[in-house]
């Protein structure tokens, strides 16, 4: 006797869950061959429709989120190499001023460096407050123009820089370590540290350029200070914190355009999109993403720490102060082929395959539209142990 379920006989739907059930299998259970087909295709179809948004955008030469509008402007130098133009985004001086000053410290950037290759990105700041450039949402404003930069003059994420001068200086400071896996290289110039998260810089090359005469706000003491805290910690971590510090004894804030020879060394890099070993210190502005970590932002505070390196196939947790904490890997940080294990104080907590999923190859590519960052597996730590997704 054949039983009907929802109008379908039991033979039916027995024949349904089981091609469902091999179809999920098979998008949870990838070949690499298969996972970078898929994500071949993903990263061109979400580019292609990124694409249609920015090109809006750049129409108009302005950006919005939410109730923020940020003006640009861009200029473009140089043939585009066969892999793809870098950015260069520069971020004026002004701050806690009137809008017009500020708008003569925009129309200033806009002159002050001239890339031998790439696209000028001069944006004009949404706000006119001291903290203007590492405030709500200027996260947001710049991956969004990251992500516009890549559909609309293919730019590489491997090759994308910031600088900024005084409160742009400011602003570095902040956003180069905050938002450290967007950049190959970094420059500051006449800016003041404050509470910059030093170690997250542990992968991204970072001049800095001050006159020693510059002395509002302690700018000349704080930047001799912050070159002799890289020194230090260049010196602790072979190899990492790559840095170049500038104080010019006879220069007052204008520095006579000696800073100008950060855009070459900055040039002079690219971007380590999977570094083996990772600081990740969360600032006031949270992130869920550093590299090729993540955390849930719901549950993540100011201050809380994680240090995670990868060796062929063994990842080891040395620090982690989150309550959850994600960790995304392909076949450029590990073989998937092989199984991965996790280390947590000594102890191993993991030792499986982690499975090429489809979804976190799409998910991954929404986010960034970075060809460096796309990710087909996802384990979580959560209480000490460790699952795969």
């Amino acid at each position: 006797m054949i039983k009907t379920i929802f109008g379908l006989t039991t033979q039916t739907t027995v024949a349904l869950l089981l091609i469902s059930s091999v179809a999920t299998f098979s998008q949870t259970n990838l070949t690499r061959k298969k996972a970078d087909a898929i994500a071949a295709t993903e990263l061109q179809t979400q580019i292609a429709q990124q694409k249609v948004k920015a090109e809006a955008e750049w129409a108009a030469k302005q950006i919005e989120h939410k109730n923020f509008t940020m003006k640009f402007t861009t200029q473009i130098f140089g043939d585009k190499p066969k892999d793809g133009r870098s950015l260069y985004i520069s971020l004026h001086g002004g701050g806690g001023t009137t809008a017009k000053a500020n708008d003569g410290q925009w129309e200033n950037q806009k002159k002050l460096y001239t890339p031998k290759e790439g696209v000028y990105f001069v944006p004009r700041s949404p706000a006119n407050t001291w903290n203007m450039w590492h405030d709500y949402p200027m996260d947001e404003l710049l991956a969004e123009v990251v992500r516009s930069e890549i559909a609309i003059d293919d730019v590489n994420p491997d090759k994308v820089y910031v600088m900024g001068y005084s409160a742009g200086g400011d602003g570095v400071f902040q956003l180069a370590p905050r938002l450290a896996d967007y950049w190959g290289a970094t420059a500051m110039m006449a800016g003041h540290p404050g509470d910059a998260q030093i170690l997250n810089l542990k992968n991204v090359p970072f001049t800095a350029f001050v006159g020693g005469k510059d002395a509002a706000y302690k700018r000349n003491e704080l930047v001799a200070q912050w070159g002799k805290r890289m020194d230090s910690l260049a010196t602790a971590y072979p190899g990492n914190f790559i840095h170049d510090t500038h104080v010019y004894a006879d220069m007052p804030h204008w520095m006579g355009r000696k800073d100008t020879i950060a855009v070459p060394w900055m040039a002079s890099y690219r971007r380590n999109s999977l570094p083996k070993d990772i600081i990740w210190i969360q600032d006031d502005i949270l992130r869920s993403q550093f590299y090729w970590l993540g955390t849930d932002v719901a549950t993540a505070k100011q201050g809380l720490k994680a240090r995670v390196a990868v060796a062929g196939n063994d990842i080891t947790i040395m620090e982690n102060q989150n309550d959850v904490l994600y960790i995304y890997l392909n076949d450029n940080l590990v073989n998937l082929d092989k199984k991965v294990t996790v280390s947590i104080n000594g102890k191993k907590v993991f030792d499986k395959k982690v499975l090429r999923n489809a979804n976190v190859i799409k998910q991954s590519i929404g986010a960034r539209l970075d060809k460096s960052l796309i990710f087909s597996g996802k384990l979580v730590i959560k209480n000490g142990e460790v699952s795969a997704i």
